[in-house]
């Protein structure tokens, strides 16, 4: 490909590369906000259609796809035609079909619009590479980690979704945020700066797809489906699932649900720098096994027990309180906020020139998780009548990633990930991760 966007990282300086990543990562901010939007609007929306759990999961999943879907092709038109023109015109054309949703009164036009809305969501395959471009590869997983923070946005749309809806109803809603995108866009275009140079010749679609050839990929992708998928589910059904479980008002639900959110974007960050230092697979292993335990325990349903004793029946009930279910889903947020960094902190140390095809990629299966989970968790609740089914469905996706991590990175077992076909230095750093997980 020519000389690598990491030689090139000197001729950037300090203060363009401070002003794209702030500007980049509010671009990002906005744009997760409303692609989370119908976690919050959903409620009242749901009540006014009559939607059952699967239909709600339907709405809330529905902007989702599509931001999964064009994650792949937005990020192989950043690394040809520059992550700056991308972005601008993703954030200018959205603002329309968001202002229109205002208007819908069917469910086949909610999920219209959400479909047309959610392109939003692939603006993370836009951001990604654009940021990282700006950057030295030792300084890579921080700006990628501290971009990804955007993800802080699903929080933010919890915080002032429910102000206005009290204030104006949830019409009002999707035309504040219309008009957010509009101001973004225009901000974007001021303070951002021209992608750094790129190789004379661009590589063509296919040659950015040959990478769905290296098993890597693939492994990340489970990665990511959990933990980007799981925080993205998560985000849209824990404020309806709080308002049914513990009979709290929309605000009250979305104020709690914002514990989850919130950390998953504010620690990211603190994630990406952990990868740097640390290496990806010790800050992913760990991840794992602490969203492992904290779903265990979050998928426990209330449960009244009768004990027969010798002086009579005696009754218990074991429930999570509502302070300890909220500072479990909080550990959960840190955890998924951290694998999400680790996750791509794999994607710049190993594809540095493909990082775009590569994070488009990962992210559409991650995407493609945040979408199915909710319907799944709509699905699984009509039949079992659970609400904490969510929390076990999450639980043996976890248990999943964690035999795979196992396998391919402490055992090195020749499954997924193995390092064949590596050159000695890739071996070495997968022995380096090796050494500190253990």
């Amino acid at each position: 490909m020519g000389q690598s966007f990491g030689d090139r990282d000197a001729k950037v300086s300090s203060s363009r590369r401070l002003s794209v990543l702030l500007v980049t990562t509010w671009a990002f901010t906005a744009c997760f906000a409303v692609w989370m939007m119908f976690g919050v609007t959903g409620i009242p929306i749901r009540a006014q259609l009559g939607l059952d759990s699967t239909e709600f999961g339907i709405l809330t999943a529905t902007p989702v796809l599509t931001g999964a879907l064009f994650r792949l092709p937005l990020g192989i038109w950043t690394d040809r035609f520059g992550g700056r023109r991308i972005m601008f015109a993703l954030l200018l054309g959205c603002a329309v079909p968001v202002w229109v949703s205002a208007y819908a009164t069917a469910l086949w036009q909610f999920l219209l619009l959400g479909l047309a809305l959610g392109l939003v969501g692939a603006s993370f395959s836009v951001g990604t590479p654009y940021v990282a471009r700006f950057f030295p590869k030792e300084r890579r997983g921080f700006a990628m980690g501290f971009f990804g923070a955007g993800t802080i946005g699903a929080a933010l749309n919890m915080f002032v979704a429910p102000s206005l809806i009290d204030a104006f109803g949830w019409q009002m809603v999707p035309k504040v945020y219309a008009v957010v995108l509009v101001a973004t866009a225009a901000l974007f275009w001021v303070f951002s700066a021209p992608d750094p140079a790129r190789a004379a010749a661009s590589p063509s679609t296919m040659e950015q797809l040959s990478v769905l050839r290296d098993p890597r990929v693939w492994k990340y992708c489970q990665y990511y489906s959990i933990v980007f998928g799981g925080f993205t589910a998560l985000s849209v059904w824990m404020p309806q699932y709080f308002k049914s479980e513990f009979e709290l008002s929309i605000a009250q639900a979305a104020l709690l649900a914002a514990c989850f959110a919130l950390p998953a974007g504010a620690f990211r960050a603190l994630g990406g720098w952990l990868s740097d230092r640390f290496g990806a697979h010790a800050v992913t292993w760990w991840v794992l096994w602490v969203a492992w335990i904290c779903l265990f325990i979050l998928s426990y349903p209330k449960t009244d027990l009768i004990v027969h004793t010798i002086h009579g029946p005696a009754g218990f009930s074991i429930a999570l309180p509502s302070w300890l279910f909220t500072a479990l889903l909080f550990i959960l947020g840190v955890a998924f906020a951290f694998g999400m960094a680790s996750t791509f902190k794999y994607i710049g140390d190993d594809f540095p020139d493909n990082i775009g095809a590569v994070s488009g990629i990962v992210g559409m299966v991650g995407g493609l998780g945040g979408f199915l989970l909710p319907i799944m968790f709509g699905a699984v609740l009509d039949r079992l009548g659970v609400n904490s089914s969510c929390f076990m469905l999450l639980y043996g996706i976890v248990s999943v990633s964690l035999i795979l991590s196992y396998l391919t990175e402490v055992r090195r077992a020749p499954v997924m990930g193995n390092a064949t076909g590596m050159d000695h230095s890739r071996s070495a750093a997968i022995e380096s991760r090796k050494g500190v997980a253990i």
